[in-house]
């Protein structure tokens, strides 16, 4: 096949037939649940399709003409078939979208069932691998028939973030240039490898591959028909800049850190001890932390007690602070009012020190912001933390990027209008973002769409204690990917998802999560670490937290710009963020 690839919008179809999610009644069931997806013999939920053979020959498609894919020149590299470790022989492709955006495709070459999966880059990306670890349980993932992308997102290496000194398009590329040309080239190659266009698109991504996802609903929503965003990093320049700033001066005294690792134990235990039956049942995890009421100075020093059992008050400040977020002098919130919820800290390690001048994560992340991507067309490597103000008017200045890199603009109606379903997911116990960031970001689209709306197309899932993207001490393992294919392909919403955690390969626990605001509730027998034995509830109230913070106006629409690079300088329109200050 030659010729121009002509790019066509993707196929949103519905059928009629109802769909009976498969709940698992036992922890073995839960690993057993894993169904082929291919030709006639569907997963449950998913639409039947046929499957289809290529049309070509895999090291043809080094030699097809790309130009209409994008605005930008197309090179592909490589492209050579791979016959092991996958689950199906498939043809790896390499390319690169002018300047420097390098993708990888894995097209089956044989049993594709016209369905295409583009996943997110975490971090600050930098290399591109198809990340299918999450979704790992999703039927056309598990069985090698889906065709599936991803990019560096515009640049290599460096994950320092001195990539985006004196480089504008690198910068437009990382914040949503790079995502949205790789879905238009992915499809446009698929379009010409199989002779047709995917039935049906999908984005799976976590951490910052969930900001890449909801930029994608956000602006362009006819990219993808189901979108699935974990653990969104969606205000990106705040978190990386206010946030884990934050994590470590609020730590710091003229000595340097005053909370350390060791204590981390202590803390936990004590949490769990204070709120863990709070939701009924005594198994280590808070089903909802904001309904948890612990106070560090419960653990305060007694005269002549053992100093690594109990905390200073030096220490029981830092543990408040860490926990309620960065404020200014006057207590006004710089960010939203829980920063690390009550049952996390064991995974505190991410900003609270083993010992004196160790770094953490989250110096290193604060710094590749604040020096290189927080501030338009300026680069400061000498920039440092405790250069950093928490004040209102330094708070504006620094974010000002948000216009470009954020993607809290709660407006979805076009993806929407198109068909799209969004699922959103966080771990309870995420350590490096928040999960008030995503919780806010549904609430908004709530207050702006409306609540029924909302509920048309899009689903939150808040698992009780996960860590960042996985990890924790909650069940962690959960296929959420399939869910959004049974919406899109047969209207059937998502409802029950069973998590199970594994430890050394036997699974130890399963538990179901409900869409919010819904939670489980243990029945009243049989094992607790049994997802069947559980029911959902929705609570009557919810726990008053609220949204009253200085960036809350970021949440609303109308706040994203469009950007250019002209030579060594970022141009975005409109210039600044006319939500408080000025462009500098």
């Amino acid at each position: 096949m030659s010729g121009k690839a002509k790019l066509w919008p993707s196929v949103t179809r519905r059928v009629s037939n109802r769909w009976r999610a498969a709940v698992a009644a036992s922890a073995a069931l839960a690993l057993s649940a894993i169904l082929p997806c291919g030709g006639a013999r569907a997963a449950e939920g998913l639409a039947s399709l046929p499957a289809v053979a290529p049309v070509m020959e895999c090291a043809a498609v080094a030699q097809l003409d790309l130009s209409g894919a994008t605005d930008a020149a197309v090179t592909i590299q490589s492209a050579a078939v791979v016959t092991t470790g996958a689950p199906a022989p498939y043809c790896a492709v390499q390319g690169t979208i002018a300047p420097a955006n390098t993708f990888v495709m894995r097209l089956p070459t044989e049993g594709w069932t016209q369905r295409y999966l583009q996943t997110g880059c975490g971090g600050l990306c930098g290399s591109a691998t198809i990340n299918t670890t999450a979704a790992g349980t999703c039927p056309p993932v598990a069985d090698g028939t889906i065709a599936s992308a991803t990019t560096d997102m515009g640049h290599q290496g460096q994950p320092d973030g001195s990539w985006a000194a004196g480089n504008p398009q690198a910068q437009i590329d990382f914040a949503y240039r790079g995502v949205h040309d790789t879905s238009q080239v992915a499809r446009a190659i698929i379009a010409q490898f199989y002779g047709k266009q995917p039935a049906y698109s999908y984005f799976d991504g976590c951490s910052d591959g969930g900001r890449e996802a909801l930029m994608e609903a956000q602006r362009y929503p006819e990219d993808f028909d189901g979108i699935v965003a974990g653990a969104p990093a969606n205000d990106l320049v705040v978190q990386n800049t206010v946030h884990h700033a934050w994590n470590v001066l609020a730590n710091r005294d003229a000595g340097g850190p005053i909370l350390l690792a060791g204590k981390l134990p202590l803390i936990h235990d004590a949490v769990v001890a204070a709120c863990d039956k709070l939701d009924g049942v005594a198994d280590g995890l808070l089903d909802d932390p904001r309904r948890c009421h612990f106070d560090p100075a419960s653990l305060l020093c007694a005269p002549g007690q053992d100093a690594a059992a109990c905390l200073t008050e030096a220490e029981a400040g830092v543990v408040r602070r860490l926990h309620d977020g960065a404020t200014d002098a006057q207590g006004r919130r710089l960010e939203q009012r829980i920063s690390h919820e009550w049952g996390s800290e064991l995974d505190w390690t991410l900003f609270v020190p083993a010992a004196p001048g160790q770094a953490t994560f989250s110096e290193t992340i604060a710094l590749s912001f604040l020096r290189y991507l927080a501030t338009f067309n300026v680069a400061n490597p000498n920039y440092q933390l405790s250069d950093f103000q928490f004040t209102v008017p330094n708070f504006w200045q620094t974010v000002q990027t948000s216009v470009y890199m954020a993607a809290t603009d709660p407006d979805l109606r076009p993806f929407a209008g198109h068909g799209g379903k969004l699922l959103l997911w966080h771990g309870w116990s995420d350590q490096h973002i928040t999960p008030q960031s995503t919780l806010e970001y549904y609430e908004a689209m709530r207050d702006l769409m409306g609540a029924e709306a909302v509920e048309s197309f899009a689903k939150l899932y808040l698992f009780p204690g996960v860590a960042h993207c996985s990890g924790g001490l909650g069940p962690d393992t959960f296929d959420v990917l399939t869910p959004v294919m049974a919406w899109v392909e047969t209207g059937t919403p998502p409802g029950e998802v069973v998590a199970s955690k594994i430890e050394n390969g036997t699974v130890t626990r399963t538990r179901p999560v409900f869409p919010y605001p819904a939670v489980a509730r243990y029945a009243g027998s049989g094992s607790t670490d049994d997802a069947a034995n559980f029911v959902a509830v929705t609570p009557r109230t919810e726990p008053g937290i609220g949204y009253r913070w200085v960036g809350a106006r970021l949440y609303s629409s109308g706040t994203q710009a469009t950007c250019r690079a002209e030579g060594t300088q970022l141009v975005c329109q409109p210039a600044g963020l006319a939500l408080g200050g000025e462009q500098p």
